[in-house]
């Protein structure tokens, strides 16, 4: 708290210091790499008012919440947020609605909802926005069985009527809550009152019906979205693709081809499925080929293509390959998971590649977040590398 103390004094400061103040975009990029709380804390801090508008500082505010959540900073939080409600801004809903969804986010639901009842005394308008946010609200706290009961007990209270963003998140409540059911019968509901059902709801719960292992269902429902004449998106296609993983290759790339015939551009997402679905057939050289065509067909790899790349040469005891593929994803900045490098490195040891062992060791100590540095130290100490690499530091130094 005392933290906090300090920098809510250094956020009054820079109103009458500008020297001080840094710009919404600058504080954007410095908290994406920024995972200390307190730092974080600063950074949003010393956020400039004067350049920023309650939309462009909401990113800023968000990410900052999570760095505080994260390290069950829930008091700092609360005051963080609260103080906000000082702001002359305060009395616009997108600046308010911001608020509501950080307590989400924080999983502070009650304090959200607390939130939304104040907006009379505050002074701020209460319309179908600060409605969603407090849905949303819901699902970033993961409480999933709330969206429906504020569903029904807002709109009768405060005369607020629910639109196709508030429905969306209805379906999404119930998908997430493992109740497709429900959803389905949100849709027809939705039918029933003339709304349109938007591509986002249908490919939330196709993703539901596949995650449940309900094929037949998400097949009749496909036909429902053509049936309906529903502008369908990538996404949703992406939605099949991902379900057809396991299947022939032949039926993703006739799905792939459906997509281009129809004037969609299949995106990387959709070539990472094909490129999965090789691997999964053992077809290596097929597979690799996806990755190397990847830019030809507009697209860029992302952490999931190097992901399964390094996992599938790695499986295959392909290390020199896979830990090129790693070099490659720390130049784009979009380095894998954990465990994924851990088996990279573990196969390079195998091979007495002692020098990519090292040197991965190196940059992924320098690349990931903090909380990881103890996770790799044993992992060093595991495989026989920490004392050369201790060695080597001292050297540097």
């Amino acid at each position: 708290m005392r933290a906090f103390l300090r920098l809510c004094h250094l956020r009054q400061f820079s109103t009458t210091a500008s020297s001080s103040s840094i710009s919404i975009s600058r504080a954007k990029a410095q908290l994406r790499t920024e995972y200390d709380p307190d730092k974080a804390l600063e950074i949003y801090s010393s956020v400039s008012k004067r350049h920023s508008s309650p939309s462009s500082s909401r990113y800023a505010q968000e990410v900052t919440v999570r760095r505080l959540a994260k390290s069950q900073r829930f008091s700092d939080i609360e005051s963080l947020i609260e103080s906000q409600k000082n702001d002359p801004n305060v009395t616009q809903e997108p600046f308010l609605s911001t608020l509501i969804r950080s307590y989400g986010i924080a999983g502070m639901l009650d304090h959200a909802i607390k939130t939304f009842h104040q907006m009379d005394q505050l002074g701020t308008p209460r319309s179908t926005v600060s409605f969603n946010s407090l849905l949303t609200a819901c699902i970033h706290s993961g409480q999933f069985d709330k969206v429906p009961q504020l569903f029904d007990e807002i709109p009768k209270k405060y005369a607020v009527s629910p639109d196709d963003v508030s429905y969306g998140i209805l379906v999404k409540s119930y998908c997430e809550a493992g109740l497709p059911e429900k959803a389905l019968d949100a849709l027809l509901e939705i039918q029933k009152k003339g709304m349109g059902v938007t591509t986002v709801m249908f490919t939330t719960l196709l993703t539901a019906l596949y995650k449940k292992g309900k094929s037949e269902e998400a097949d009749k429902l496909w036909d429902e979205i053509l049936k309906t004449g529903c502008e369908l998106d990538v996404a949703v296609y992406n939605v099949r693709l991902m379900n057809l993983q396991g299947s022939r290759p032949e039926r993703l790339k006739e799905l792939i081809d459906e997509m281009s015939n129809i004037g969609l551009k299949p995106d990387t997402i959709s070539y990472n499925y094909l490129m999965t679905c090789y691997f999964k057939n053992g077809m290596m050289e097929e597979a690799k080929k996806v990755y190397e065509e990847l830019e030809g067909n507009g697209c860029n790899p992302n952490a999931a293509t190097f992901r399964t790349l390094i996992f599938y040469l790695s499986r295959n005891e392909e290390y020199h390959k896979a830990y090129k593929v790693f070099k490659k994803s720390v130049s784009v900045h979009k380095i894998p998971d954990f465990d994924t490098i851990k088996l990279l490195v573990e196969g390079l040891v195998k091979k007495d590649k002692m020098k990519e062992a090292k040197g991965l060791i190196r940059t992924v100590k320098k690349k990931y977040p903090p909380n990881f540095l103890d996770a790799w130290k044993k992992i060093e100490e595991q495989l026989g590398l920490v004392s050369v690499n201790a060695t080597q530091d001292e050297a540097e130094r």
